[in-house]
């Protein structure tokens, strides 16, 4: 998720919305010379400002889609799935300005979270929110706890669909000079499911799944958490802890070993929060395929 759709939106909108005002109250082009006389930029404000004022509010402050383009939320999201986010969940805010003009609301434990980037505020991430402000999140041998409390972890029995899974990894390069072919990756895909071990969460209200690999531990990579606790964390990252700042919130991905969120790069800012993902209306595979709505649903 990696363009603002409203960097043309907006600039758009008000453009021909400041024509059609200037119409109405001095040119008055439409009205003394009559429909299709007028100029090409007056009838542009009369056919387009109405649709986009109407498309403009409701993504800015009710319902935006979103397109997922990772694998970093399986099970939960796989890449090429469509979302509705509820851009009203955490407060209302601003285009472009993103500055919050109504407090509606927070962000919960275990809420699947959209927000700009830290590192890149023109960038959208999908994460799951694990802490809020001023917990205190901590990992130790597979079990997350948040504030001394163990987060209530259960394996469970999960059959993936062959088809998500060949899409769990994209075709073309992964490093300099390697390059993953289609059926490099579907088969890269299909040998990494058959290790994952699936387990499920409950954070307050939310029950979700949680992948993990075996043998496999991202946070011994990441760089935030080494530098937040370097006298806890172990060299294999199989144990950490980190005390989430005031106004700021932590998150992690459900594909816990594929997953560069806050552990790699830090917390996210209120001031970052665009909404909260809450249904999946329509897959889509890559390539030329039809999209699908067999994964129509709300988000856990």
């Amino acid at each position: 998720m990696d363009f603002d759709f409203n960097l043309i939106l907006v600039p758009l909108t008000l453009g021909l919305g400041l024509i059609w005002l200037l119409d109405k109250l001095v040119l008055k082009q439409r009205k003394t010379q009559g429909r299709g006389k007028e100029s090409l930029p007056v009838r542009w404000a009369y056919d387009f400002f109405p649709v986009l004022a109407v498309v403009l509010v409701v993504r800015s402050f009710l319902i935006e889609p979103f397109n997922i383009p990772s694998s970093s939320m399986v099970p939960t999201l796989y890449t090429g799935d469509f979302i509705a986010v509820n851009k009203y969940a955490y407060g209302v805010r601003l285009p472009l300005t993103y500055s919050k003009v109504l407090d509606t609301g927070s962000p919960e434990h275990g809420d699947v979270m959209v927000f700009r980037y830290p590192e890149n505020p023109s960038i959208y991430y999908i994460k799951r929110v694990i802490g809020l402000p001023r917990d205190t999140v901590s990992y130790d041998q597979g079990q997350l706890s948040i504030n001394g409390v163990e987060v209530d972890t259960q394996p469970i029995a999960f059959d993936a669909s062959p088809e998500l899974t060949s899409q769990l990894y994209p075709a073309g390069p992964i490093a300099p000079g390697q390059v993953f072919t289609e059926t490099e990756a579907v088969r890269m895909g299909q040998q990494e499911e058959a290790q994952a071990q699936y387990f499920q969460e409950i954070q307050g209200d939310n029950q979700h799944l949680v992948r993990y690999i075996p043998d496999t531990n991202s946070s011994q990579y990441a760089p935030f958490l080494q530098q937040q606790s370097p006298d806890v964390i172990s060299s294999s990252g199989t144990q950490w802890r980190v005390t989430v700042p005031e106004g700021e919130y932590f998150v992690m991905g459900d594909n816990r070993d594929r997953s560069a969120d806050g552990r790699f790069w830090g917390f996210v800012p209120d001031e970052n929060l665009a909404g909260k993902a809450v249904y999946i209306w329509m897959h889509k595979p890559p390539g030329l395929n039809l999209p699908t709505f067999a994964r129509n649903g709300s988000i856990d």
